[in-house]
């Protein structure tokens, strides 16, 4: 760069940043916001791009992504608990109550699964409740 050369403002993107920038685009087109000629010609732009805020200014118009799900185990087993109360409560009473049946029996079988196991000396290495 010699001293005549202008001193170019702002931070430079990056691959990654313009990966993320092109999935914003195809998940606007997916979503019915823009058509796909706009996401052509955007696409064209965001990889001509030099800067983050020409990057920027490509999805300027669109909605900000919406936040990540945090993460971790508590939010999986919310969902699973929501999931399973909605798939309960969209049964009608009679199989509900076969389904209640069914998850008695499974928990007495396994119950006596795990006892028989553990009370006899035939299970398989150390397993046993303290049986030496």
């Amino acid at each position: 760069m010699t001293s005549d050369d202008p001193v170019p403002s702002g931070v430079r993107c990056s691959d990654a940043e313009r990966e993320r920038t092109a999935a914003a685009l195809h998940q606007a087109v997916g979503e019915g916001r823009l058509s796909l000629a706009e996401v052509e010609e955007r696409t064209t732009a965001i990889y001509a791009a030099q800067y983050r805020h020409e990057l920027d200014a490509v999805v300027a118009d669109l909605p900000a992504a919406e936040a990540a799900a945090a993460p971790g185990w508590r939010p999986l087993l919310t969902g699973l608990g929501q999931q399973v109360t909605a798939d309960l409560m969209s049964l009608t009473a009679a199989r509900r109550k076969a389904m209640l049946i069914a998850l008695v029996v499974l928990a007495v079988v396994a119950a006596l699964m795990l006892a028989v196991h553990g009370i006899t000396d035939e299970g398989h290495g150390p397993h046993s409740f303290g049986h030496d």
